[in-house]
């Protein structure tokens, strides 16, 4: 049952690895992140988080069992208004087929955070804590514009005729909020060059192959659909069920410190903060690996274990 859809029936992608019978810790990230956190001795391709996963780090798999699921919409095959709400209402059905009573931890990132937070709302039971990297309660007015905006991209090509040529214009555009002005002034200070009579700047190369790999992987319906998703998303932080550790980046254009520290006064009690500053912006979750894994250890630590 969807919150603005009605009742669809739904195949529900997931993959879970680890040691059996360990503690079991959800992993979900942005829009763009899949059930494939990490490699692993069943699928040996590179996940989308595969800094984080490995021996010693938080979420090790000889410690933990690491689950991860394709959003509900990911595929493109549902075409209508998706709510964080519904994403949580199906991790609890998954958790329900899996026999998993309550998971351990429940990490998100971005997107993620934000179903993480529904999760923690509408099915407290299921989860012992939550950790909510760069997902505020509500979205920033300026990043829902940004969205907006990437979707008229989309809308654009179509009217084209060549919507994967507006689904790469609107990652590169996203591609721009989710990083710094700081980075791209190191990696991309060359001189524009002048090529067949056009000036092209030293960063279109970059920009050029990130809308390339997302049209690979990334169905346009999919695409509009999440987004969407991110714009729809409002919570009452009072409402949060579980402690919950909420780690913001000090510069990330997309999910503004002040949104944070409001969204942890409102989980009051239950709520703690940490702060990072990084060049990375958005993007710090997966780009600064060392010091969101010292966030998740101390999270997610069991008893008698030195995380």
């Amino acid at each position: 049952m969807t919150v603005d859809a009605g009742t669809r029936r739904l195949r529900l992608r997931y993959e879970l690895v680890g040691r059996a019978h360990a503690p079991v810790v959800l992993v979900a990230g942005g829009i763009s992140a899949h059930r494939h956190i990490a490699a692993n001795a069943v699928f040996g391709e590179k996940g989308w988080a595969d800094g984080l996963v490995g021996s010693g780090r938080a979420l090790d798999p000889a410690r933990r069992r690491l689950l991860g699921f394709d959003f509900i919409g990911a595929d493109g095959d549902l075409d209508v208004p998706i709510d964080t709400a519904d994403q949580a209402d199906a991790v609890a059905l998954l958790l329900d087929a899996l026999g998993i009573d309550c998971l351990h931890g429940y990490v998100g990132y971005s997107y993620g955070a934000l179903v993480g937070q529904q999760l923690a709302i509408r099915h407290p039971q299921r989860l012992g804590r939550l950790v909510a990297v760069s997902g505020a309660h509500r979205p920033h007015p300026y990043a829902s514009a940004w969205r907006a905006l990437q979707r008229r991209a989309v809308a654009l090509g179509q009217l084209q005729c060549a919507e994967t040529h507006g689904l790469a214009l609107a990652r590169q555009f996203a591609m721009l909020s989710y990083r710094t002005p700081e980075e791209f002034g190191e990696r991309f200070d060359a001189a524009p060059e002048v090529v067949n009579g056009r000036v092209r700047v030293a960063a279109e190369d970059y920009l050029d192959a990130a809308g390339a790999q997302y049209v690979a992987r990334t169905r346009v319906d999919a695409y509009l659909r999440l987004s969407e998703s991110i714009d729809l998303h409002r919570i009452d932080p009072a409402a949060v069920g579980v402690p919950t550790l909420v780690v913001a980046v000090e510069g990330d254009r997309l999910v503004p410190l002040s949104d944070l520290v409001s969204l942890v006064e409102g989980l009051g009690t239950r709520g703690s903060l940490r702060v990072l500053r990084s060049p990375y912006g958005h993007d710090a979750f997966l780009n600064e690996t060392d010091r969101i894994d010292a966030s998740l250890a101390n999270a997610l630590g069991l008893p008698g274990e030195n995380a």
